[in-house]
């Protein structure tokens, strides 16, 4: 706006006159320092900026992973907050040229049906409610948060090692996944969920379960990875909506695990059925990702599936 020809005019700048027309953050948070420019801004400028982009900014992710915060002023006007989403912003980043960002529906959308995004991760069950109104100044009543606001207070998770293994068995039973991925991946509505199992809506316990796989994983304890895997996704298949795309990228990481796992033992002692099991899981992790297509920089999870695919094909 300061190289304009009348320097922090709307009208010789339009797309600042768009953010600007954007709602406010109702907080009278005060903005952080500005590096100086000159001419200086008029008084109340940065205050005005501010408050739009504490009201209606996304964070930009390149395959999922935060690198960035942007104000997309079509986007905040067109789609509303939903923790069941039906559809999901993606960012294609190019060298030289601007993010852009593209709206992707995850499940056939009906005609009349709101298309709505979610603002933030559908995982924070407990902490979402708060990052809403203190972020974006207002309260989702989608169904999700209505069933989790109707079932407080979350009982304890089970302390002992027992009693944390039953509940992930429980919880894999009535989700519908076996000791493996089977030739249908379930789906299964969160307000359904027994009275038994919902301290699993707890953050803490999908921080547990995420933990434990990664940290199996890395120790190259894969039996225990893969089933740790296995809990977490049940769970997934709880939380998020449909083709949501965490659910592939853990599918692609599941997958992974079972490579490790096989390429680790003797060959002439080959799993085949962990062999199939991890086909299972590179089939579904590509339908799921497919939805979403490709986003971010170039090399990807879409692609990371076409490489192991390789891999399992050179084995043969």
């Amino acid at each position: 706006m300061s190289l304009t020809d009348t320097p922090y005019s709307t009208e010789h700048h339009p797309p600042s006159a768009t953010v600007l027309a954007l709602l406010p953050h109702p907080s009278d948070e005060a903005p952080p320092p500005i590096c100086p420019i000159s001419p200086a801004p008029p008084s109340g400028l940065v205050s005005r900026l501010f408050a739009r982009f504490g009201n209606n900014n996304f964070a930009i992710h390149s395959h999922l992973v935060t690198i960035g915060h942007g104000v997309f002023p079509f986007a905040s006007r067109l789609f509303n907050h939903s923790c069941i989403p039906n559809a999901a912003a993606k960012y294609r980043l190019s060298p030289g040229q601007s993010v852009i960002m593209e709206v992707v529906a995850l499940r056939d959308i009906l005609p009349g049906e709101e298309i709505c995004i979610p603002y933030l991760d559908p995982a924070l069950l407990q902490t979402r409610d708060n990052i809403l109104q203190i972020s974006y100044g207002f309260k989702c009543k989608c169904l999700s948060c209505q069933f989790i606001d109707r079932i407080q207070p979350l009982p304890k998770i089970p302390e002992t090692v027992n009693e944390f293994g039953t509940l992930a068995k429980q919880l894999c039973e009535f989700v519908g996944i076996g000791s493996e991925v089977g030739s249908i991946l379930p789906s299964k509505p969160m307000d359904g969920t027994p009275p038994p199992l919902r301290c699993v809506f707890r953050e803490e316990y999908m921080t547990r379960l995420s933990d434990s796989c990664s940290k199996s994983a890395h120790e190259g304890q894969y039996p225990l990875a893969l089933e740790s895997g296995l809990t977490l996704l049940a769970l997934y298949i709880l939380v998020y909506p449909q083709n949501y795309p965490q659910i592939g990228v853990h599918l692609l990481e599941m997958a992974k695990t079972a490579w490790n796992a096989m390429v680790s033992s003797p060959h002439d002692s080959r799993d085949e059925k962990l062999e199939e099991h991890m086909r299972a899981l590179l089939l579904f992790a590509r339908r799921v990702l497919m939805v979403f297509g490709p986003e971010g920089d170039e090399v990807g999870p879409l692609q990371e599936i076409e490489v192991l695919e390789e891999m399992l094909r050179n084995e043969q």
